[in-house]
């Protein structure tokens, strides 16, 4: 006996958490009739009795009192907005595979009643950039964070593409060898920043082109002062090129942009009613001269004069 209202009582939470919601209650008949697929005979005073034991034990279950009570969850771990949210990041993100997407929202849909889970499964408007297919990119991003945690080095190979689209494994299938300081997420990737051993210096790798990651017993070679957050402010588009300071001057309209782009920590001073400079750390690169580049001159580069040089090189290739 004790153990069939042990099961009943876990079958009405299972119930309840599945089929019912705020706009979705359900009846005492409903759940006798569920209870009876599951092979348990009860009668209307064990639901009663089942539902004040669940909301002593702390479950949130609504009862509209009418005729027939009618019965619901109320709060949950997470409400349906918040759901819809990381349905929306997890389908738009093109790190994630379109298979891993659907995986990572069948599970959040366990997470509220069956009618509000379909409701994740709106699509939403993408950008075009395809999704991956290395499925592997979940474990080596594992693999890397437990590196990080535990001071340990990683190896793995680097692949790139042929002009035929065909991966092939960089230098013939050697094996880097990389102490793991940081994951860092820009532009909708994922890089691994550390020190690198072939390259005698800090770098940076996407996760998603790393393949056969493995954790070592060698202890990494300790950081020192690296900054994370200092490191992806200066290193534009992630390009490890060297830094330098460079000047610009920027049409007013133009400051949400520049704090976009470099924080609201940038300096920046008035140049005359129309326009401010602002002095910024970046990698002179071709995603710091295309980034200028995108505001039709609204943005321009005042020095230093190689930099100057270096796009004036660009937009001459580019005409």
């Amino acid at each position: 006996m004790k153990n069939e209202t042990q099961k009943r009582i876990l079958y009405l939470l299972e119930y309840l958490y599945k089929e019912t919601d705020e706009s979705h209650p359900v009846s005492a008949q409903d759940i006798l009739a569920y209870w009876k697929g599951k092979g348990i005979e009860a009668g209307r005073k064990s639901v009663y009795n089942d539902i004040a034991v669940l909301t002593e034990a702390g479950v949130d279950i609504l009862c509209d009192k009418s005729t027939q009570n009618r019965y619901a969850v109320g709060a949950r771990l997470f409400e349906l907005p918040e759901l819809k949210l990381l349905a929306n990041a997890v389908e738009s993100s093109h790190f994630i595979t379109k298979k891993k997407s659907g995986a990572l929202i069948r599970k959040l849909g366990q997470l509220t009643s069956r009618a509000q889970a379909d409701q994740l499964n709106e699509p939403i408007y993408m950008d075009g950039m395809a999704k991956p297919q290395n499925e592997t990119v979940y474990y080596s991003v594992d693999v890397i964070q437990t590196a990080i945690q535990e001071r340990r080095k990683i190896t793995f190979q680097y692949y790139e593409y042929t002009p035929n689209k065909e991966k092939v494994l960089k230098h013939n299938g050697f094996r880097y060898r990389f102490s793991p300081y940081a994951l860092i997420w820009n532009r909708d990737f994922y890089y691994a920043v550390g020190w690198s051993e072939k390259h005698g210096k800090l770098g940076q790798f996407r996760v998603d082109r790393m393949v056969s990651v493995l954790q070592t017993d060698e202890p990494a070679v300790p950081q020192g002062s690296f900054d994370p957050s200092a490191y992806v402010q200066k290193v534009f588009g992630m390009y490890p090129d060297d830094l330098q300071t460079v000047e610009l001057l920027c049409e007013n309209s133009m400051m949400r942009s520049v704090v976009d782009r470099f924080g609201e920590a940038v300096h920046t001073e008035t140049a005359d009613g129309g326009h401010f400079r602002a002095v910024v750390e970046v990698a002179p690169s071709p995603p710091f001269f295309a980034w200028v580049f995108t505001f039709g001159g609204r943005i321009q580069i005042t020095g230093p004069d190689n930099v100057l040089q270096e796009m004036r090189e660009m937009a001459a290739w580019l005409q």
